[in-house]
């Protein structure tokens, strides 16, 4: 699922709003969970799951062009989702399409 389809599945849910009055609402939720994770602080959706920031380490790794290097990749912080049970359990129950 792509913004612009979260917009059309929303705004057809919502049947008197229009897609001009929920794109923003859509930018702004998306906003607010990149400002707090930039600012490192943990966005916790009961159901959903949890948006957080942790620290990868700093390792070494190879070169892919020569193998035989060694390089060191700075330690960095990244963006973490883990799912909650509701999340976990509805994915569980879906059937498998291929």
């Amino acid at each position: 699922m792509t913004k612009a389809e979260l917009i059309d599945a929303i705004t057809a849910k919502l049947s008197p709003m229009r897609k001009k009055d929920v794109a923003p609402v859509v930018d702004e939720v998306f906003a607010e969970i990149q400002g707090a994770l930039a600012k490192g602080d943990k966005c916790t959706f009961v159901g959903f799951g949890v948006f957080e920031v942790r620290e990868r380490a700093e390792r070494e790794g190879r070169n892919p062009q020569d193998p035989t290097k060694k390089v060191i990749i700075p330690a960095k912080k990244v963006p973490v989702f883990r799912p909650g049970k509701d999340l976990k359990d509805s994915v569980l129950d879906a059937p498998i399409s291929k």
